[in-house]
């Protein structure tokens, strides 16, 4: 028995397939896979770099030069940035429009969480009311605007109609200078907020009931169960939605171009505004990309942070 079970390996090794060269079939398979994978997403990268990374880097470029259609560009340095800053309504537009980021935040980020506890909870007709509340989001950006800029129109719009059917006082809304910016924030809060349910509603399904069980067994009730259990569980989408909303309300547009022009008397001109008049109205194409190179500084900074989360959650 011993001889035979030394014979075998010696057998088996005549038996075995010759070992394959090295970087063989297997390394060109591999460069083919890579070449077809990178010729899938040139198309992209062309749509990119035509659409996107083009358009970033003329726009620095021209920050920094005289440019106006139909003339040679004429290098002035910084001179843009200067004349930017010192414009009346540059302090104006950040103003508005950090003050409209910090309203969007307090609505934004407050009645969809309290809509998605609310949907949450329901037993009956769930798909319906998800999709009245998604809703908004399927109207055009413009054609939202314009039913709003209806709505809140201080002769015949439904809302004074409403408020005088109630007998109660009417209001300026988008016209007066004093409720034209939350006016604007109500209706970009009502416009995006379906995304925003539907995100916290996948975030709280996403909670081990047994927690809630736990809770409930502990004497805990409903404000002290969301503030102990669904904050805490849903925090890092919370924290990601918080900063996407801030990088998306700092570019508020659509609603004081189409509603109420950045009026009245620049109490809606945003940084975003005042760029399209710059470049548009002014033909300043210098002075519209110094404020968009400065803009970008600061959505940079927002973005970088957002990576720096996700990317720590990820390791995490």
């Amino acid at each position: 028995m011993t001889k035979t079970a030394e014979r075998l390996p010696a057998a088996a090794a005549h038996l075995a397939p010759p070992p394959s060269p090295a970087g063989g079939g297997r390394g060109r398979r591999i460069l083919a896979d890579q070449v077809r994978a990178y010729g899938f997403l040139l198309g992209g990268l062309v749509c990119f770099a035509l659409f996107s990374w083009y358009p970033a880097i003329r726009a620095f470029v021209i920050a920094f030069q005289r440019y106006t259609p139909g003339s040679a560009p004429e290098w002035v340095g910084t001179a843009n940035f200067r004349r930017v800053l010192h414009d009346p309504e540059f302090g104006a537009a950040w103003r508005n429009t950090l003050t409209f980021t910090l309203l969007a935040l307090l609505l934004g980020f407050a009645v969809p969480f309290v809509l998605a506890l609310v949907l949450n909870e329901l037993r009956h007709a769930k798909a319906f009311f998800r999709v009245v509340v998604y809703l908004p989001v399927m109207i055009p950006p413009v054609v939202s605007a314009l039913l709003w800029k209806w709505f809140y129109d201080p002769g015949a719009g439904l809302a004074n109609e409403t408020l005088r059917a109630l007998h109660l006082p009417t209001s300026n809304w988008s016209n007066g200078t004093d409720t034209a910016l939350i006016s604007l924030v109500i209706v970009a809060t009502w416009a995006n907020l379906g995304g925003t349910v539907l995100i916290y509603l996948a975030a709280l399904q996403s909670i081990p009931g047994e927690l809630y069980e736990a809770a409930e067994l502990d004497g805990a009730n409903l404000l002290q169960r969301i503030r102990h259990v669904t904050i805490p569980q849903t925090r890092f989408v919370i924290l990601m939605l918080m900063l996407l909303q801030i990088i998306a309300t700092m570019q508020v547009f659509t609603e004081p171009f189409v509603i109420t022009g950045g009026g009245p008397e620049s109490a809606t001109v945003t940084v975003l505004y005042l760029i399209y008049k710059y470049a548009f109205l002014y033909n300043d194409f210098g002075g519209a990309c110094a404020l968009s190179v400065m803009l970008l500084v600061l959505l940079g900074a927002f973005s970088a942070l957002y990576l720096r989360l996700t990317r720590t959650e990820g390791d995490a």
